[in-house]
């Protein structure tokens, strides 16, 4: 049995005691119990997701009345729903191209650092909810020769490491653990124009960031929220190599010669999004395939998850999730797309049927918190097993994105980030750029 297990378990058991954090939100979630962490969640002041975790899904950030409408280029917008939650926990950024995000963070026990109430305003359009939070599900850390096989995630929240000013350039820190800061994502577009000045303008995005040390590593975990309404969570695994030995086919050799094969392994990271497109009713998730590979043809097809599911991923598969009832100036349904291609996609053995699936869509539970040793009693222990059959009427996403971690020289310490993570991309929620 590890040593990261085993202080994991002292404390959830409340056998050891965290380092005390200077923050309020931080020091209030340490001081819970063990049994408050395995079925509730401490939030921040003023903040609403702290009540909805037990009380089961809240309302929508957007405010109640008829299905939105998506406003055309250049409208008056709606005004912004109100804030859910109180400074410093309250996010609210406008980028330069007039699009604006506004999410709430908290600093959880077991899940760490976790995000709610994710508005997003295209410019000049109406404000719409698109998650009502998100946060680390699970980092499964599954080792080449067989053992060992960690659950990373159990206390994140008592790992977060302070944040100091060269960790968040040009940044804001929050309670000193999170940070808020902005980045140039590359060209947003670029068109030739003969004869004329090419049309071309550069991206930016509003990066949320919370680092973990779990053992030997380090986790970053960020989630980014782009002008044009993506969002990319991800996860960078730094700090050190474990040191873990062993034979040649189950490692590489770091050092001078060949004498000392570090091991390889695998870090199956998971999500838990709880999407609330427009407000938590009518979303539906849906798969699409397009099938006629080797020929010239290539033809759609949907299949919606009405029912708790378990999927993989496939070249050209992709997910969404869709409100029913909300259009755009083009009428089209809006929606967010889910692309998970970039998996390792691990597949472990008969007692980690967990790893059997790139995405699991189940119907939100409030006690379903991990994808594994999942610490709430009142339901199952793993993600596999949330999926029983249930009609699906308020959808959660479960997405599994694994990196096969083959140690190199380069690694030698402090090992350079390696990332892994999807994205989230906006599906006919303007009727045009967003620009």
């Amino acid at each position: 049995m590890s040593l990261r297990f085993l202080l994991s378990c002292a404390l959830l058991a409340g056998v050891l005691t965290a380092p005390a954090a200077p923050s309020e939100a931080t020091a209030a979630t340490t001081a819970a119990t063990a049994a408050t962490a395995a079925t509730a969640a401490t939030g921040p002041p003023g903040s609403a997701t702290a009540a909805a975790t037990t009380a089961g899904p809240p309302g929508s950030a957007v405010a109640s009345g008829p299905p939105p409408m998506a406003a055309p280029a250049g409208a008056v917008p709606t005004p912004p729903p109100a804030a859910p939650c109180n400074a410093p926990y309250r996010i609210d950024k406008t980028l330069p191209n007039g699009a604006r995000w506004q999410l709430c963070w908290e600093m959880r026990n077991v899940e760490g650092m976790t995000l709610s109430r994710i508005v997003y305003t295209p410019r000049g359009q109406r404000a719409l909810t698109v998650l009502r939070s998100t946060s680390l599900a699970q980092i499964h850390v599954p080792y080449d020769r067989g053992r060992p096989r960690y659950h990373d995630i159990g206390s994140l929240g008592h790992t977060a490491v302070p944040l100091r000013a060269a960790d968040c350039p040009l940044g804001e820190r929050r309670e000193q653990f999170v940070c808020v800061t902005t980045r140039a994502r590359g060209h947003a577009h670029l068109k030739a124009v003969p004869d004329r000045l090419n049309v071309t303008a550069q991206g930016r995005e509003l990066v949320v960031f919370a680092a973990f040390q779990v053992g030997w590593y380090t986790y970053l975990a960020e989630w980014a929220f782009a002008d044009d309404g993506a969002i990319t969570p991800r996860v960078g695994a730094t700090g050190s190599l474990a040191g873990f030995t062993t034979t040649p086919e189950y490692g590489w050799p770091i050092g001078v010669g060949e004498t000392k094969f570090e091991a390889s392994h695998t870090h199956n990271v998971f999500w838990r999004l709880d999407f609330d497109v427009a407000g938590r009713a009518d979303d539906v998730v849906e798969q699409y395939d397009f099938t006629g590979s080797g020929t010239a043809n290539r033809r759609l097809s949907r299949t919606a998850f009405t029912t708790e599911t378990a999927t993989v991923s496939k070249p050209m598969r992709w997910w969404r999730v869709v409100d029913r009832k909300v259009r755009n100036a083009d009428r089209h349904p809006v929606s967010w797309e889910i692309n998970n291609s970039d998996s390792a996609q691990y597949r472990g053995p008969a007692d980690e049927a967990f790893t059997r699936a790139d995405l699991y869509v189940t119907d939100y539970h409030a006690c379903e918190r991990l994808a594994t040793v999942n610490p709430s009693p009142r339901c199952a222990r793993s993600v596999d097993r949330y999926v029983n059959g249930e009609r699906v009427a308020d959808p959660v996403l479960w997405v599994n994105v694994g990196f096969h971690h083959v140690p190199r020289d380069e690694d030698a310490d402090p090992m350079p980030s390696h990332w892994q993570g999807f994205r989230i991309t906006p599906r006919d929620v303007t009727a045009k750029n967003p620009y």
